[in-house]
């Protein structure tokens, strides 16, 4: 496993040198187009190594491919996604293998550009919530983990429909609308199983400062005979200049007898040395009533990028649950 993961690394590397000085061909993370249809076919691939206190896992995470395109003022998305394909796992010297062969649909939707300022959206998306949710590729975010925040204040994704306004200027202003009142199309592939979803979104956008205000609910199905009407809300805020890079979001969420999460977020600032390599402090906090669990965590991680299509990422993360320390880096490629 080892030795094949060295391998493929050694590849891209040269292949992304290789698309690099290459003119008038393939240049890599910009996909391939189909003769001369409005069609992109793309993809990405991620594995990864995290040790913790008595594990090594070696995990083959995402494969994916991507096909997108535009034509007139319509655009499309379809991405289809194996997860966790392929971990190994050596606990205690007791070695395991698991693979997960299912595919599933991440994405899958078509847009309606009316002009500069509406736009119509239909089918599966990233919930237009916060600003890490809306880069779910592996390659495009700062560090290999999620903030905890992103995984239990809200759904990851919505199956429905999603309309946003957007008015231009010396400052932007851009509002967004969740409608989702079906059954998810991968209800298996969501961080909750959930039929519906409402939320609204505003974002005011300044120079190099964009600040953005969250607020839904959505129905959490936990079995065919029970649900959970849940609300949340999420306060985020990013600087980004040529150097630097501050993003946070907070939030909270409830049902109708109390708060299950009391508070969760994060507070990340990014260094960039170069357009090649990045610095990333990342502090989180949360506090669940429903599982009665807490955890402060301070995450050190460092990126490079030989091409910004390839991402190495390294991070060492302390938690106050001192079990959960680990180490893990990562390798991924936009094709």
């Amino acid at each position: 496993m080892k030795i094949f993961l060295l391998f493929i690394c050694f590849f891209t590397v040269l292949l992304a040198q290789d698309s690099q000085t290459k003119e008038n061909e393939y240049t890599l993370g910009e996909g391939v187009q189909v003769g001369t249809l409005p069609l992109y076919i793309g993809g990405y691939f991620s594995a990864d190594y995290t040790k913790k206190s008595n594990t090594n896992r070696y995990r083959v995470d995402d494969i994916a491919l991507l096909a997108y395109g535009n034509y007139n003022k319509f655009s499309y998305l379809a991405e289809m996604e194996y997860k966790e394909f392929y971990t190994y796992t050596d606990f205690n010297a007791t070695h395991t293998i698991e693979r997960n062969t299912r595919l599933h649909t991440e994405r899958l939707y078509i847009d309606y550009t009316f002009n500069e300022n509406f736009m119509l959206r239909g089918g599966k998306y990233n919930s237009p919530i916060g600003f890490w949710n809306l880069l779910p590729i592996n390659v495009l975010r700062d560090t290999t983990s999620n903030p905890v925040s992103t995984s239990i204040l809200f759904p990851k994704f919505s199956t429905g429909l999603y309309g946003s306004y957007s008015r231009y200027g010396d400052d932007e202003l851009q509002i967004d609308v969740i409608l989702q009142h079906n059954d998810d199309l991968d209800a298996n592939y969501n961080n909750y199983k959930t039929d519906e979803h409402y939320g609204a979104g505003v974002s005011y956008t300044h120079n190099d400062l964009n600040v953005k205000l969250n607020i839904g609910m959505f129905d959490n199905v936990v079995s065919d005979t029970s649900s959970t009407h849940l609300y949340y809300a999420v306060a985020s805020l990013q600087y980004d200049a040529e150097h630097y890079k501050i993003t946070s979001e907070f939030g909270t969420q409830r049902n109708n007898k109390g708060f299950t999460t009391k508070y969760a977020g994060y507070l990340q600032g990014g260094y960039r040395f170069n357009e090649k390599h990045l610095g990333i402090v990342r502090l989180e906090s949360y506090s669940q009533t429903d599982t009665n669990r807490q955890d402060n965590i301070a995450i050190v991680g460092y990126t490079y990028r030989p091409l910004y299509p390839v991402a190495f990422k390294a991070e060492y993360q302390f938690h106050s649950l001192h079990d959960e320390n680990q180490f893990i880096f990562s390798w991924s490629v936009l094709f």
